[in-house]
């Protein structure tokens, strides 16, 4: 298997004022037929919202949605019920399965959010949604390797 190196400053970008965004792969406007994602791993966005704002309610289906906090915190609310705020040093999952809408916030009205925002194809479609969020610091200790997502119910992690 052929190795790929795509240097960090050359993803894709967006600027909506709001939001900053680097994509991986492609995204949104941001399109290259060279970076389509890497097998299920669709998408890895780095993105950056000033405070107060977001991503405001919108539906997923069949797609594992991950969060993971670089600075800042966001806040989470979707129509399964769940409702919290994912800090830095915490991880997020969230399955659409079958149909999910939810939104992402900044939680801090004087700070800028950084996170990742990682999109997984699931390896099975039409799952009931499900919604996980653990702190890494729970998990692993610093400058430790560790598991923190799997698709496995009986895994380390979400």
């Amino acid at each position: 298997m052929k190795s790929v190196y795509h240097a960090a400053d050359s993803r894709g970008t967006a600027n909506h004022g709001w939001l900053k965004s680097r994509h991986t792969f492609s995204f949104g406007h941001y399109y290259d037929p060279k970076r389509m994602g890497f097998g299920t791993l669709l998408v890895i966005n780095d993105d950056q919202v000033i405070g107060g704002q977001g991503f405001g309610t919108h539906p997923h289906r069949d797609m594992e949605i991950i969060s993971i906090p670089l600075s800042s915190d966001l806040a989470h609310k979707d129509s399964m019920g769940n409702g919290s705020i994912i800090k830095n040093g915490d991880i997020q999952v969230m399955s659409a399965g079958t149909g999910v809408t939810h939104s992402e916030m900044n939680a801090n009205a004087d700070q800028i959010v950084k996170f990742l925002q990682i999109w997984i194809q699931p390896n099975k479609a039409g799952v009931t949604p499900r919604y996980q969020q653990i702190s890494l610091a729970d998990l692993i200790g610093k400058n430790e390797f560790g598991q923190v997502l799997s698709p496995n119910a009986d895994d380390a992690g979400v």
